[in-house]
């Protein structure tokens, strides 16, 4: 075995026990030790990446040299090897540009306290790309689950607490259908291992045996982790988690926690259950029909939003809408362009939240639409990455959501059923999504002088001009997620790529 394939194991671990070792640390050598820690697990997953590439296929590490059903098993091809790097990139910027809010917001007793949930939130992701034991999946779920609910209750505030218990009961009830229906499949298959558990599910699939209890035992995971990750009508918790919580959470929360979730489910979809079956069942009839909705309220809420970032998080439901409605059609062109889209909304809305932040920074810390008014001009970086952030979420060419946009068009022409009502969805949405944010963006850019200051929460001699020599941290990061996004919207034919050679190795 070559020593670079033990590097996805190492990442777990390595991330899993940083998080005790910050609670012994000041609040400034917990970020540090933070920062480092997702930097060289993003050095390993980059490697593991280019070893994997290299090599054209995955390989399975066994923990502790023990096989099944003794010991566990970690499963790595090109896409694992890519989210890994993709989720630490974004979890690093998310951190840089969000610092100086942390600082201020969280309390200095605390502030070792949440760099331990964020090291175990990103170990539990971890395992959940890299896994191949769906009960060790599970247990990383909950893992996943308190830690997130930690990122949103660190900022104690009323809202924010109210928003981390109604997080943790939908997220609880979710929890309890996805361990219901393992065990379901546990009983059936006698595996916990994905490959064995498909072996198991295609006997009895070919011989027609217990198809109710696997439709069963599908459903419920299915339905589980779409409460999870927020699908509608599951989102609740969504806006005030999104909306309250410090800028860091926001950001790591939107971009990567219900990401993990829905890897997940693809690789339930894929490795577990088998595609094919999945496709023949009902199950993503109704997650179809729940990601349409979602395409179209999510945008419906946000239009009526007058605050920021609350309207931000209601474009999050819209676009978890958009991937689920790409599972639903039941294709591999669907599936391929629900995970770029999980990759470019990842990248945009992390830019969107610290954007807005600088827009507020600017406006006397006000998120009230009438007191962004000329923003753009006071803080020029953060009005331009907004601008960024927002066309690339409208489907704008250049910009990465066009091209999920595209490729959720060409997955629709494939499904003769769903063609219709797919790019019916694809358009409304989008010109939803056009009306608030470009709306946004010309708010951004009107100046004061033109609007009436009587609905302004803010006089406007409390805004003030911000350069990005004032806000380093913030202006690098957003400086790295506007070519990040660009990257993804100039350059998608490699990714592309990658993604159909890592589903095909998934089966």
């Amino acid at each position: 075995m070559d020593f670079v394939q033990n590097f996805p194991f190492i990442s777990i671990i390595l991330s899993l026990f940083s998080g005790p070792l910050s609670s012994v640390l000041s609040g400034k050598k917990a970020r540090l030790l933070n920062a480092a820690v997702i930097s060289v697990i993003g050095a390993m997953s980059a490697a593991v990446l280019v070893y994997v590439l290299g090599t054209g296929q995955e390989y399975i590490y066994t923990m502790g040299h023990f096989p099944a059903p003794w010991g566990n098993e970690i499963r790595v091809g090109p896409l694992e090897a890519f989210m890994a790097l993709f989720f630490c990139v974004i979890m690093l910027l998310s951190m840089i540009g969000g610092q100086k809010e942390r600082e201020a917001e969280i309390e200095d007793t605390k502030q070792n306290l949440y760099y331990i949930m964020v090291n175990l939130l990103l170990s539990s992701l971890l395992a959940l790309i890299y896994t191949n034991d769906l009960f060790t999946a599970y247990v990383f779920v909950e893992i996943n689950t308190i830690s997130a609910c930690g990122l949103i209750m660190i900022r104690q505030n009323g809202r924010t607490i109210e928003a981390a218990t109604r997080y943790m009961i939908m997220s609880l009830l979710g929890s309890g259908l996805l361990l219901l229906g393992i065990c379901f499949l546990y009983d059936l298959t006698g595996h916990l291992l994905m490959s064995n558990i498909q072996e198991a599910v295609r006997v009895l699939h070919d011989t027609g045996s217990y198809h109710i209890p696997l439709m069963v035992s599908l459903g419920l995971m299915s339905v589980g982790l779409a409460i999870k990750s927020a699908l509608y009508p599951f989102h609740a918790w969504l806006p005030d988690a999104y909306g309250y919580s410090t800028l860091s959470s926001a950001a790591i929360l939107s971009s990567l926690v219900s990401k993990g979730y829905i890897f997940l489910l693809i690789k339930i979809f894929f490795r577990v259950i088998g595609f094919d079956i999945v496709r023949d069942s009902k199950v993503i009839n109704v997650l179809f029909a729940f990601g349409v909705a979602g395409m179209i309220m999510g945008s419906v809420n946000a239009i009526k939003e007058n605050n920021i970032r609350r309207m931000i998080a209601y474009s999050s439901v819209a676009q978890i809408g958009y991937i689920y409605m790409g599972f639903g059609l039941g294709t591999a062109a669907g599936v391929i362009a629900s995970i770029y889209h999980v990759i470019s909304h990842a990248a945009t809305k992390s830019l969107l939240f610290v954007a807005a932040s600088g827009i507020t920074d600017a406006s006397a810390k006000s998120t009230r639409f009438f007191d962004l008014t000329g923003s753009g001009y006071r803080n020029k970086l953060a009005g331009v990455a907004f601008t960024v952030g927002s066309l690339s979420m409208v489907g704008f060419p250049m910009f990465s959501g066009f091209i999920s946009k595209l490729l959720f068009a060409q997955a629709a022409v494939g499904s003769t059923h769903k063609m219709l009502p797919t790019l019916i969805a694809l358009a409304i949405s989008t010109v939803l999504n056009a009306f608030y944010f470009i709306k946004t963006v010309i708010r951004l850019y009107t100046p004061i002088r033109y609007v009436s200051t009587e609905k302004m929460s803010r006089k406007p001699e409390e805004f003030c001009e911000i350069t990005m020599g004032q806000q380093p941290f913030k202006s690098v990061a957003l400086i790295l997620f506007i070519i990040l996004n660009l990257a993804l919207g100039l350059s998608s034919e490699p990714l592309i790529r990658l993604i159909q050679n890592g589903l095909e190795m998934f089966a």
